[in-house]
């Protein structure tokens, strides 16, 4: 049977072919009316179809009448040929004959290139291997339109990925439930995907860890957990149950984009070296002066030091030394991009990320004792009240007599401390601890709301599974906590003023909201801190030198950390640049430019240091069971809830008030068990209270 056997109008008797399911299927015309075809389908079934919908192939046609058996065995005849045909076909050589050529054509214009005399069960089996590369053609009835090679290769890439796809739902659906039920009911986890699904999975899972907000992967997402529980930690439970990650792992690490290793540094060993020759190049004879810093016995990055002397009129000459990196900071470089997109340094129970290499931050700039180091110095005189009366800024290299620790510092404050390596600058770190009396007492006059809370250390052992968690009473060093942390806020206040007074700009933290007086003083009892803490507003981050009302003081812009923050490296370079040339390095235009990446990144990276320490210390309710009654002091109370803090762990919970009894009030001691605990939710719960 010829081309020429087609048939333009199908009426009972006629084989016909039609799309259904994304394929071709054959059908006997039973009968026709006003375009209407009743069908007996290859499956047995009778269907309506309309003539529009047949393919342009139709045929052969049969006379007379025939049974459905007959219909159904001459229909498998004709689809087993045509079948057979269409696999023997390589529509691609088709495409590469026609592509070029013409834009579109019929069927049998392309059966022609095949065939001299092609029969109807041949144009059938073309029009279905055409049908299939959808790739290379696309059927526009009656005709096919040829794509042209640069849609193909797109239309390829796009079928490719469609294929992945499919494997990976296939493969994934079933393996996710598996690793789901590796973790919730310690089943084994059975054959793993083929690799490359595997690797697939392995990145939308930790991708979906670190972004679960990611419009990138919510699709693929929700078909591959189809069926599990909705729970905010999905990915990271998946992921652990597949060893992705260890037990107790930092998502918030990822979910800020920070390596909290020093690994990200090795790819920058050549800038690190560059810093390093041209700060050397630059290198001065320290100055002669006996400089001291005060920090934590483990504390490496060391920004800040002080030589103190007094004045014969009751007043005090104060030099802080700052560390200086900003001296040979290359900005601007793909190096200071990736530094700040750290933003901050991270220090948490498991250990200390750096935001700057180890080798610059830890190491080369650190005011380490006994070595040469270049230094922005503060140079400040006090009334003999606290009063800053000058702040001058200059730069020198430095050579520390000492690094002291808060424990020792405090034994010479307190009159003892002559047998530790603070004895021998007493004299320097008493003047220095009368005049941080002085300086947090002009603060409280200026409206200051200084909250005194001293956190635990948290104290981890063992690893992976076997990791313990104890809360252990922090050192007792107020006094000389205060020496430094009094100093610093003069400093970054001071250089605030100076920076006003000569037009340069700088980050400000700045908190320009009304006090209540009320507020004002200092606050040590839990219920006054939560009640104080409710009436203030966050400090922002702006080049406005505005005042810091908590902190009590009319400019606040950090600089004693930059070693530690990026905003503070900023503005060390800023004043440095402008002692140096008269000029800041930057116009206010441009410092303004940096802050929301910088805002951005700071409040990224800021939850890692509010959420980890707080999941040890969850983990460490979990571990201890809940049998142990603990010191509790309520700090807020309602109708359904009431609020307590726990002093020695120092940690806010929520019970029920009828936990509580009817009389509640902010500043009343309890005993209570705590219970419910899923450190990864965040979740805690007070079981029972009893007055104590």
């Amino acid at each position: 049977m010829s081309a020429s056997s087609l048939v333009r109008y199908p009426g009972p008797g006629c084989v016909v072919e039609f799309m259904h399911g994304n394929k071709a299927q054959q059908g006997w015309v039973l009968d026709e009316q006003g375009g209407k075809l009743r069908l007996l389908t290859i499956n047995k079934r009778e269907m309506k179809l309309a003539s529009s919908r047949v393919l342009p192939w139709a045929g052969p046609s049969y006379s007379g009448e025939r049974s459905r058996q007959e219909i159904g065995t001459l229909l498998e005849e004709h689809r087993a040929k045509r079948d057979a045909m269409s696999a023997e076909i390589d529509a691609l050589e088709l495409w590469d004959f026609a592509q070029g050529e013409v834009d579109k054509e019929s069927i049998q214009w392309f059966a022609e290139l095949l065939w001299e005399d092609p029969t109807i069960d041949q144009l059938a089996a073309l029009g279905s291997a055409m049908l299939a590369c959808k790739t290379h053609f696309k059927f526009q009835p009656p005709e096919f339109e040829i794509y042209p090679a640069e849609k193909v290769e797109k239309r390829q890439e796009e079928e490719r990925k469609r294929q992945e796809r499919e494997a990976l739902v296939t493969q994934g659906v079933g393996f996710f439930r598996n690793l789901w039920e590796k973790h919730s009911k310690g089943r084994t986890l059975g054959k793993a995907p083929d690799e490359g699904v595997a690797e697939q999975l392995k990145t939308i899972i930790l991708n979906r860890m670190s972004d679960p907000d990611s419009h990138e992967i919510e699709q693929v997402w929700k078909q591959l957990a189809k069926g599990l529980p909705e729970d905010p930690h999905m990915a990271l439970h998946l992921a652990r149950a597949w060893d992705l990650v260890p037990a107790h792992h930092n998502f918030w690490l990822d979910r800020a984009d920070y390596d909290c290793s020093n690994n990200w540094a090795d790819e920058f060993t050549s800038e690190v070296n560059d810093i390093k020759e041209k700060c050397l190049s630059v290198q001065q004879k320290p100055e002669e002066r006996t400089y001291i810093s005060i920090d934590s016995a483990t504390t490496k990055d060391i920004d800040d030091a002080f030589n103190i002397e007094p004045r014969g009129d009751g007043g005090y000459r104060l030099r802080i030394s700052l560390a200086c990196p900003a001296v040979a900071w290359p900005f601007g470089s793909p190096f200071d991009k990736h530094v700040l997109r750290r933003a901050t340094s991270v220090y948490l129970p498991e250990g200390d990320c750096h935001m700057m290499p180890t080798a610059l931050g830890t190491d080369f700039f650190s005011l380490h004792a006994n070595e040469a180091r270049p230094s922005l110095i503060l140079d400040m005189e006090c009334s003999s009240t606290g009063e800053l009366e000058r702040c001058t800024p200059t730069t020198v290299w430095v050579n520390l007599a000492a690094n002291l620790t808060y424990i020792d510092s405090e034994a010479v404050i307190n009159g003892g401390g002559e047998s530790t390596p603070a004895g021998a600058f007493a004299e320097q770190i008493k003047l220095a601890a009368e005049l941080s009396d002085k300086l947090q007492e002009q603060r409280i006059a200026n409206g200051a709301v200084i909250i005194e809370r001293n956190d635990p250390k948290v104290k981890l052992s063992g690893e992976g599974e076997q990791t313990k968690v104890e809360i252990l009473p922090a050192d007792d060093t107020p006094k000389a906590m205060k020496l430094v942390s009094e100093m610093m806020i003069l400093a970054n206040s001071g250089v605030a003023l100076w920076a006003k007074e000569h037009g340069v700009t700088l980050l400000h933290r700045t908190q320009d909201v009304a006090v209540p007086k009320e507020y004002v003083g200092i606050w040590s009892a839990p219920h006054d801190i939560a009640r104080v803490v409710k009436a203030l507003s966050s400090a922002i981050l702006e080049t406005a030198p505005k005042p810091h009302r908590g902190i009590g003081v009319d400019a606040y812009s950090p600089i004693t950390s930059p070693l530690r923050r990026y905003p503070d490296l900023v503005n060390v370079a800023q004043v440095i640049h402008y002692i140096a040339t008269g000029e800041a390095r930057w116009s206010a235009e441009e410092i303004t430019n940096m802050l929301p990446l910088l805002n951005a990144r700071l409040d990224s990276v800021g939850q890692i240091q509010r959420f980890r320490p707080r999941y040890w210390k969850l983990l460490y309710f979990k571990q201890q069971g809940d049998k142990v009654w603990r010191e509790a002091i309520v700090t807020e109370e309602n109708d359904a809830f009431v609020t307590v803090s726990l002093p020695n762990e120092q940690i806010f919970v929520r019970g029920r008030r009828k936990s509580f009894g009817d009389k509640v009030n902010p500043g009343q001691y309890f005993m209570v068990r705590i219970g419910k605990v899923h450190p990864l939710n965040n979740e805690i719960q007070i079981l029972d209270a009893m007055e104590s």
